[in-house]
């Protein structure tokens, strides 16, 4: 029953855009034809749904981009099965230089029916809108370092330096920069526009940071416990902790370490043929905002394995077995970055090196806690 129900299912292929959607179906026959282009709108799609509903079953899919998911739950909530598939593993034939929405959305549903696509997560409504804050966060910090470089460097251009050594961007060295002044009064205009836009930027980090930990105060329980564990190993606060969170979501849905690593593209790429294996980069193929913080918490793992006090709050409560975990993933990590940097290697493949591996410890604590909960 169930293989009849298969052979009797039709594809469709979705090519989203802001405006507009262009359908293909993929038949069971093999027949693979445009159903045209509907407008992105909730009652187009609604109209298209009852359509495609008079002809039996049928599955979608398209591919996740700037549009976001609120198709997903659109037609999620017509109870049509949806996928959304990851746009650069689609497979393209070579030499094909026609690209129209039609074709995409006719490759799609044939890709589909074919079993060739690889589905992306789709993060639940509490991911979502915790990860959008992260996000934003990340914006923030973005836009401060950009508004600090154009006011160190308007400074170097004009031959102004502190008269002692400062370390940039303490209120110390800000107080100084307050002090400086110009006579001509275009420069102290700009002087003044670039301590205030620096300012703002900081004001508006430590904002949307206060309201990360009001936002974990409401999440949910299995969020919660998941965001305290990880900050059980070095170098993972809460915001780093937040972010792994958010933009992973469930560590369980990955069967082992390497494919969480891989997902975070920090797997090494390879070109191997007959007797020549070749490994090269990593492939930068995951999740960019997951490998930015960890990558940023792999150099932590360069001081000698000591447990600090910020570290030991962080532990305070938690399961003695994510402690462990926290434990020998703190002297394995010091050593790998150790013995690395002994043999010579450059500094940024150390770091990646461990933040690999760390990755691995990672998605232990996340599936243990998880697999915790649910036992």
């Amino acid at each position: 029953m169930k293989k009849l129900s298969t052979k009797k299912m039709r594809f469709v292929g979705l090519d989203v855009h802001a405006d507009t959607i262009a359908v293909a179906m993929a038949e069971p026959d093999g027949e693979v034809r445009s159903l045209g282009i509907v407008s992105n709108r909730p009652e187009s799609v609604s109209r298209l749904v009852k359509k495609l509903n008079t002809g039996g079953s049928w599955e979608a899919c398209y591919e996740a981009g700037p549009t976001g998911y609120a198709l997903y739950w659109e037609l999620a909530r017509h109870g049509v099965v949806c996928t959304v598939v990851a746009p650069t593993l689609v497979p393209m034939k070579a030499g094909d230089r026609v690209k129209t929405d039609r074709r995409d959305a006719e490759r799609l549903a044939r890709s589909f029916r074919s079993g060739d696509l690889t589905a992306t997560w789709v993060p639940d409504q509490a991911h979502e809108a915790l990860r959008d804050l992260v996000r934003a966060r990340e914006a923030a910090k973005s836009d401060q370092l950009r508004a600090r470089h154009r006011l160190s460097k308007f400074l170097l251009r004009q031959g102004r330096r502190p008269s002692e050594k400062l370390t940039a961007w303490t209120q110390k060295y800000m107080n100084w920069v307050r002090t400086v002044k110009f006579e001509e009064r275009p420069q102290q205009w700009t002087l003044e526009d670039y301590i205030n836009e620096v300012e703002h930027c900081a004001q508006r980090v430590k904002r949307i940071e206060a309201l990360i930990d009001e936002a974990i105060t409401s999440a949910p329980d299995s969020m919660k416990e998941v965001i305290a564990a990880l900050q059980a190993l070095r170098g993972i606060s809460t915001i780093s902790a937040v972010t792994i969170v958010a933009e992973v979501g469930s560590l369980s849905r990955f069967p082992t370490a390497r494919q969480f690593m891989g997902y975070a593209g920090t797997v090494p790429s390879e070109h191997s043929s007959g007797l020549r294996t070749h490994r090269g980069h990593i492939t930068k193929t995951g999740n960019a905002h997951l490998r930015r913080i960890v990558g940023e918490a792999a150099w932590f793992q360069r001081f000698k394995p000591i447990t600090s006090r910020a570290l030991c709050a962080r532990q305070e409560g938690l399961d003695p077995e994510i402690i462990e975990i926290a434990s020998k993933a703190m002297h394995r990590l010091h050593k790998r970055y150790s013995d690395l940097l002994t043999n010579g290697k450059p500094i940024q493949q150390v770091v990646t090196a461990v933040a690999r591996e760390m990755l691995g410890f990672i998605w232990a604590i996340g599936v243990a806690v998880e697999q915790k909960r649910l036992a």
